[in-house]
């Protein structure tokens, strides 16, 4: 798909591209092309002069191969952006941006919602684009927006799971489904802290290359200083995760030494009832309740007795709490 966006008072409005005629006739400051088919790839080489990243060259993480300028002048650049699912979990997505003739190219497999916020916002707000590069850089400040608003995402849902494990009554299938949410939130924060030094490498190679003009080489610092924020809180976030894990495999592991501890005071329990009737199963001749009628009765309250003597000494010490 390709969808093409002029820049009119500052506004990015979408131009409809049903033929190559249509590509042809529009003056584009941004061509957004989602999993492009061959025939689209043809027309962009064809009309502007630029040759679209094949997937694997989009996913080449070499920093030669992420940030380059062609022979021809254009600029390169790869970025990752994040994409949570409802479905499924979130996932990076990178994106192929090239700056070529006072235009942006991105080509990417899947419709990003920093994406789609940018081309609301840029609707809404006239005046706040004015070339290529600020397209670029806003998408960028959205992307750490979109960063801020997933970890807020994280800080939430490990509230719900720290109210569960530090509840009075912890089960197994408690623990089993905290250890599933800490799992999983663990890995957003650590997709969204690579996104997030990624966009830094982006920004910053943006900077040193001097295609910035004043204005723009601001909202970079800008985007800098945020994307250092939410590192802080992505580290605090990690500190969070890590004491709900060990909480959590604590109380596992306190559950687990209750059952211990039960076959442990069980046994112990047990040893006088079987030292009796041990003693009682012997076959010698002469024993001196063997004759006895009450013999019988007897050695049974003896093995009942003992049994329940260790009982009560554990339960008055509070071992079986």
């Amino acid at each position: 798909m390709i969808n093409v966006f002029v820049l009119q008072n500052g506004r990015l409005n979408q131009v409809p591209i049903d033929t190559r005629e249509d590509l042809v006739n529009a003056e584009p400051v941004w061509v957004d092309l989602t999993d492009p088919t061959d025939d689209e790839r043809a027309w962009v080489r064809t009309i502007y002069g630029v040759t679209l990243p094949g997937e694997d060259e989009v996913k080449d993480i070499e920093a030669s191969a992420r940030y380059y300028e062609a022979e021809n002048g254009d600029l390169h650049l790869r970025t990752d952006f994040l994409l949570e699912e409802d479905d499924g979990p979130s996932r990076v997505v990178t994106v192929a941006f090239i700056l070529a003739r006072k235009m942006l190219f991105s080509v990417h497999t899947d419709d990003l919602p920093v994406f789609r916020l940018v081309r609301m916002r840029a609707r809404s707000r006239p005046g706040s684009i004015g070339d290529y590069m600020d397209v670029l850089l806003d998408l960028y400040a959205t992307d750490a927006e979109y960063s801020a608003d997933a970890l807020e995402g994280i800080y939430l849902s490990l509230e719900e799971v720290s109210g569960r494990v530090l509840q009075k009554h912890f089960t197994d299938d408690d623990a089993a489904a905290a250890l599933n949410s800490i799992a999983r939130e663990e890995d957003l924060n650590g997709r969204i802290r690579r996104n997030m030094m990624d966009t830094r490498r982006a920004v910053s190679f943006l900077m040193r290359g001097r295609l910035l003009n004043a204005d723009q080489f601001e909202d970079a610092r800008q985007i800098l200083r945020d994307i250092e924020s939410l590192d802080g809180h992505t580290s605090f976030l990690f500190d969070k995760i890590n004491f709900l894990m060990d909480a959590t495999v604590g109380f596992i592991n306190i559950n687990q030494n209750k059952i211990i501890k039960i076959f442990s005071v069980a046994s112990v329990a047990f040893l006088p009832p079987t030292l009796i009737a041990s003693i009682y199963g012997m076959n010698f001749k002469w024993l001196p309740e063997l004759e006895w009628r009450a013999g019988y009765p007897f050695a049974l309250l003896l093995m009942v007795t003992s049994a329940i003597a260790p009982f009560w000494y554990f339960r008055r010490r509070g071992w079986l709490k």
